[in-house]
């Protein structure tokens, strides 16, 4: 069997343990979509973005 596809990409650092200390209706909020931007983008989705601005810290 040829293995040609690449394994997905590991969660940018601290990115899993920041989504599980989310409250739960933050969590249930956001979408698969929003999730995988979460964890793996720099850039996020305008909607993950206002979901989270109470939890953003800016550098």
């Amino acid at each position: 069997m040829d293995k040609t596809k690449t394994s997905e990409k590991e969660p940018k650092q601290g990115r899993v343990e920041a989504l599980r200390e989310l409250p739960g209706h933050i969590l249930r909020s956001l979408d698969k979509n929003e999730i995988r931007a979460f964890l793996f983008e720099d850039d996020w989705p305008d909607s993950l973005a206002e979901k989270l601005k109470g939890y953003i810290i800016e550098n």
